[in-house]
């Protein structure tokens, strides 16, 4: 799961992103309603952290930014009051959930992992599909019964293929997702070619049907019944 963090105080957004970096999340940071406004327009995140006060812009503005680009993607939103008409305006605008500094990180992570399982359809943090298991809190993923010894970049891919079942998804967003701003530097995107095969062949060493499929000249698909 890809996380943006948008919160100004440096500290507090340092401290966030090394507790989600220890639970598994890939996470970015930016500081300002500009560079935020910049990154959700142009890449692709399952989630927002979203900080209310910013130095150049208010973080419902933002929220409706994302809303009007990013519809699929979660927002929690972070703020300092406690006053009841913020935290309405915040859902109401289409936020998924608030929390009211100061927070616990172990809340933080339990309202991540409850939009998690609502984004994956599933009321357990277990996800089966064709002869694989994943498992949402540890991060891991099953072969018949086999435990794959994937990179984290394999297991981010895999999850995101589960999320995007029977959708084409081109190199360059997948490319995007995984890599963020390094991808616009690569030169041709033959590293996701080169993850993709390391990631099949894995499931079909431990028995599993290789259901990642390439549609020439577009892209991948992750092909299933259910």
């Amino acid at each position: 799961m890809k996380i943006l963090i948008v919160e100004d105080n440096q500290q507090l957004s340092n401290d966030i992103a090394e507790y989600l970096k220890d639970q598994k999340f890939s996470v970015e940071q930016v500081f300002t309603f500009s560079d935020a406004n910049e990154k959700i327009v142009m890449y692709e995140y399952d989630m927002v952290i979203l900080d209310l006060g910013l130095p150049d812009g208010t973080g419902m503005d933002l929220l409706e930014v994302v809303k009007k680009h990013r519809s699929e993607m979660a927002v929690i939103i972070l703020t300092a009051t406690h006053a009841l008409e913020y935290k309405l305006q915040g859902l109401n605008l289409g936020a998924d959930d608030y929390l009211t500094k100061p927070f616990h990180m172990a809340e933080l992570n339990a309202r991540i992992r409850t939009i998690l399982r609502r984004k994956m359809n599933t009321n357990d943090h277990f996800i089966k599909t064709g002869s694989l298991e994943i498992d949402l809190n540890a991060a891991t993923v099953k072969c018949k019964d086999q435990l794959l010894s994937l990179t984290r970049k394999e297991y981010d891919m895999l999850l995101y293929f589960v999320q995007n079942k029977n959708r084409l998804l081109t190199r360059e967003s997948i490319a995007e997702y995984l890599w963020g701003d390094h991808a616009d530097q690569a030169d041709n995107f033959d590293f996701v070619y080169n993850h993709i095969k390391n990631l099949r062949r894995k499931i079909t060493e431990a028995g599993g049907k290789n259901q990642l499929r390439s549609v020439y000249g577009m892209g991948y698909k992750y092909e299933t019944d259910e």
